[in-house]
């Protein structure tokens, strides 16, 4: 059994700065994520691609801000279940909680906070009869390591920016990439259309439309795809390549989650925004991107206020009757769990002759 004060479910940029702000309040916490790594979304789905909308921040890379938080926090010593999804809770008769995993950890504490984002992404993939035969084997459904694809043939199908910017930016990394959509129209920034159609004409883009894959050829690995174009005369032919990207989107689910009696507004926790931003659930907090209340944003620069309320409120239920003070970080500085202190230095009295 994992024993600890906040039990924060997800491992995003809003779980890890609970993290920082419950340390300032001597509080410790366990994270759990169904993904192998910190980060969330941020590492799953675009860890290369710029932010704009994190304060202090003009530009940073996802993955960049998530190195950033780890290092904020990591003087307070969290704990990490990693590759395991939370799947039950259950409250116990001393007013703690137990969440345990798809793998049976057990964890407990007398606070959850849930901080999952939209929740497990899967991917919506293409109508290919064998697809699932090549998974990890040539198709791929995100992009998290560039490198994976230098000097290789890549074959990308998606119609929205995924699809623009990643053969935009693979176009530098590959050897050869095809863009394949069955429009001629694509969903994106302007910009984005605007630079393949520039690599097309360039001769750095394949671009085939309106056009859908509908098979892989391999054994054991990718080394073709099948497309069917539908422009004047319909005919179908192949295109060596060694990867298959499908960008057709990520459907977000809460998964089990959605069965613990917590209150569900179209896909998202219900909490009480006016106040610390607790669930139905006296104990169950929910922050960042996966809660909703009037005037919700998806931002996260909105879940670190979140995470900073919460730990507040959590504060209050571990400690009952006992006043916080808050203490500016400039003035009183900061003392890790590992023994570390930060501060800034002292003023010196000194006359001066």
């Amino acid at each position: 059994m994992i024993t600890t004060d906040i039990i924060i479910i997800g491992a995003g940029p809003t779980g890890l700065f609970a993290v920082f702000e419950a340390g300032l309040l001597k509080l410790k916490c366990h994270l759990i994520d169904a993904l192998p790594q910190p980060g969330g979304q941020c590492s799953e789905l675009y860890p290369k691609k710029p932010i704009y909308d994190i304060p202090g921040f003009p530009e940073i890379l996802a993955d960049d801000l998530t190195k950033n938080l780890l290092e904020q926090c990591k003087q307070f010593e969290p704990g990490f279940t990693l590759g395991e999804r939370a799947d039950t809770v259950e409250k116990q008769e001393d007013g703690t909680f137990i969440v345990t995993t798809n793998k049976g950890t057990k964890h407990q504490a007398p606070v959850v906070a849930i901080a999952s984002g939209l929740g497990s992404f899967e991917p919506r993939k293409p109508l290919i009869h064998n697809i699932t035969d090549f998974e990890d084997k040539g198709v791929e459904y995100m992009i998290k390591e560039p490198e994976l694809y230098r000097d290789k043939k890549v074959v990308i199908a998606g119609g929205g920016d995924s699809a623009l910017d990643w053969s935009i930016f693979l176009s530098d990394v590959a050897s050869e990439v095809t863009l394949i959509h069955r429009r001629n129209e694509f969903r994106g920034h302007l910009d984005s259309v605007e630079k393949v159609q520039e690599l097309k004409n360039k001769g750095k883009i394949n671009l085939i439309t309106p056009a859908e894959v509908i098979g892989i050829v391999g054994d054991k690995k990718v080394n073709a795809v099948v497309v069917k174009q539908a422009q004047h005369i319909e005919k179908e032919f192949e295109i060596e390549c060694d990867h298959f990207v499908p960008l057709f989107g990520l459907s977000p689910k809460l998964g089990p989650i959605a069965n613990w009696g917590l209150e569900i507004e179209k896909n998202a926790i219900k909490v009480n925004n006016a106040l610390d931003y607790q669930t139905n659930i006296p104990g169950i907090f929910a922050i960042g991107d996966g809660n909703t209340y009037p005037g919700k944003l998806k931002l996260i620069l909105c879940g670190f206020h979140e995470a900073t309320l919460m730990c507040q409120a959590a504060y209050k239920i571990i400690n009952p009757g006992k006043r916080y003070v808050l203490k500016y970080t400039t003035v009183s500085g900061i003392d890790g769990f590992d023994g570390t202190r930060k501060e800034a230095p002292k003023a010196v009295v000194k006359a001066i002759e």
